[in-house]
């Protein structure tokens, strides 16, 4: 306990003080600890193992892991407690007396309240979410409880106990296989499985794993998006598991809030509860960009939130015939498919789908966009904004079957020369399925190859190298390519842009399509389209605009102001013009270099 804050700036004596008072109570999962409005409490909570969820109305508002205190504010206020507060999982309590009875320098404990304050005094104490976010994975990991997968639940549940840890690891050839406390309380505790049955029973195989010199913010949201609590630590060299960490082990309170937003959406039955799911989407990105998360880590974090909002009301409202009957692939276009939007982007999809019986007939594509408009609708009163372009599944041009997305993509490659069928194919290079992955491959395949390819690539990289930056900014104004001045500055379209449509060009040549602008750069560069300097230096610009954009529009959320999409360069300091500056002319330079290759464009050769 000495080793957590607000306990570590205690003296030895004033530890020892405390410590003597100390008792340890175990509470099972599920067991409500603190009653909201209950009587004052006499003594406050230190988690010494495991987790608790802090509650408001039923709603999660935060989750307490090792080290966290609770149930002073009752303490101390001499109130009832404003909050209930129940164990996560199985947990170990530290009850411990008024520290002001005990202490000889009470004032040594400054305690937080629950949101935004415990976030806050985490960061300062951690040092910043960007350290806390860009560690290794493997600093924040715990050594695994094995065993093997024939050995009963008993024995496995006997020595998860005895290790104090919430998971056991056990390997099966080349597959590694986990148990979970969670396994046990939904197998065992039921009755489903006996308790004498092998583990491996209960066990999830292959478990989900991740690389130790991974960052915490890629763990951290993996986790988020398959719905885990416990990731398995690999080797990086032998994928060999040598650690566990767990949401509660890996992060700082301020960015465990997104958590709070999937349980709500996973749990939400009825709309009305999706729509208070999500209602705390803004406070949740006000807290995120408050507290310092990068805008990677922003952009990753709320695409991950917006897609489980999506995913939730398709569940609940894509019941309109002829959906049901259809196998359908829900996607995310834009930037939310490439895991980067900005706070004020919309929200753009489209719908691949397929006859479950190829004997059945194939309903018309305008009626399949009709029964979209529920989920349309839904997102609406979600505060999630559709396109209002149209770049939305209840449009005909981007609700087709799967044989229809193949024929259109393979119209697309072998005709590059119409421009707005140019513009559509550029657009569903950055569709992100997240329902039945497998019916977008042929759209995709036909995308990235086949005859046609060579011509379709250049008139991309044509098209990218179109959107030229500004020169830069005169007294005040913008200078765009062309000599003119303007007194906006879009940065998104100026910066972001040009970067993004490279990307693609590229990302369409590597022929993987999957990730951000920065992952598709990296890629380009390790196959050679992009030399080190170049693919460096794109990065640098789009992370530099990127993060502009979220600041301002972020700035303008929080004061209450509506989100322009351009900003005056005098609202810029000198220090973010001449960034911006060298970031425009990195740009304007690449893509020099890009049209004195021409006409192979990037590198390319076609082989189709």
């Amino acid at each position: 306990m000495a080793a957590h804050d607000p306990y570590n700036r205690l003296d030895e004596k004033d530890v020892n003080r405390l410590a003597a008072t100390v008792e340890v109570e175990y509470f099972s999962a599920g067991t409500t600890i603190v009653e909201a409005e209950s009587d004052a409490l006499q003594r406050l909570f230190v988690v010494r193992t495991g987790s608790v969820e802090v509650t408001d109305r039923g709603h999660v508002v935060d989750v307490l892991g090792p080290g966290d205190t609770f149930g002073h504010i009752s303490v101390f206020s001499g109130q009832p407690p404003p909050l209930t507060v129940r164990a996560a999982e199985d947990t170990l309590c530290y009850l411990l007396d008024d520290p002001r009875d005990v202490l000889e320098h009470p004032q040594r404990l400054s305690f937080s309240y629950y949101g935004d304050q415990i976030a806050r005094a985490r960061l300062i104490s951690s040092g910043g979410t960007f350290g806390q976010l860009e560690r290794p994975i493997g600093e924040v990991m715990h050594p695994i409880t094995w065993c093997e997968p024939s050995e009963s639940i008993r024995d496995v549940a006997r020595r998860m106990t005895d290790d104090h840890r919430s998971c056991a690891v056990f390997q099966r050839g080349d597959d590694v296989g986990i148990v979970t406390d969670d396994d046990f309380r939904r197998r065992v505790v039921t009755g489903e499985v006996g308790i004498d049955a092998p583990i491996d029973t209960i066990a999830s195989l292959p478990a989900i794993v991740m690389s130790a010199d991974r960052t915490v913010g890629a763990g951290y949201l993996l986790m988020y998006e398959r719905g885990i609590h416990h990731l398995v630590v690999v080797d990086g060299a032998s994928g060999r598991p040598v650690g566990i960490t767990r949401v509660v082990d890996m992060v700082a309170g301020e960015v465990r809030h997104p958590l709070v937003i999937r349980t709500e959406t996973g749990a939400a039955t009825n709309l009305t509860q999706l729509r208070d799911a999500a209602a705390m989407l803004t406070p949740t990105m006000l807290e995120l960009w408050d507290t310092g998360v990068p805008a990677h880590h922003f952009g990753s974090l709320l695409a991950a939130m917006i897609e489980a909002i999506v995913a939730k009301a398709i569940e609940l409202t894509a019941t309109a015939p002829p959906l049901p009957d259809l196998d359908c692939a829900w996607m995310l276009l834009g930037s939310v498919g490439r895991r980067e939007p900005l706070p004020n982007s919309d929200v753009d999809s489209a719908l691949a789908w397929v006859t479950r019986s190829p004997d059945d007939p194939e309903p018309d594509r305008s009626v399949v966009s009709a029964a979209t408009e529920p989920v349309m609708d839904a997102l609406e009163s979600c505060g999630l904004r559709t396109c209002p372009q149209g770049l939305n599944a209840s449009y005909p041009l981007f609700n087709r079957s799967v044989s229809g997305w193949r024929a259109a993509a393979e119209r697309w490659r072998q005709n590059p020369g119409n421009v707005g069928e140019l513009l559509l194919a550029a657009t569903m290079l950055d569709a992100r399925p997240i329902t039945r992955p497998v019916l977008t491959r042929p759209m995709r395949t036909a995308l990235i190859s086949g005859v046609g390819r060579a011509q379709f690539t250049r008139a991309l990289t044509r098209l990218s190298i179109a959107s030229r930056p500004p020169r830069g900014f005169v007294r005040g104004f913008v200078a765009d390519h062309f000599g003119e001045h303007k007194n906006r500055l879009n940065i998104k379209k100026a910066g972001m842009r040009p970067i993004v449509t490279m990307a693609q060009a590229l990302a369409l040549q590597t022929g993987d399509l999957s990730g951000s602008t920065t992952d598709r750069l990296d890629r380009a560069r390790r196959a050679g389209l992009l030399n080190v300097d170049d693919a460096e230096s794109l990065k640098t610009a789009f992370t530099l605009c990127y993060q502009l954009s979220v600041d301002t529009q972020m700035r303008a959320l929080r004061d209450g102001k509506p989100i322009e999409p351009t900003v005056a360069p005098s609202d810029l300091d000198s220090l973010e013009l001449r960034h911006l500056r060298d970031a425009f002319r990195v740009i304007a330079a690449v893509q020099d270099k890009v049209a004195g290759r021409w006409p192979y464009g990037l590198g390319y050769t076609d082989h189709a």
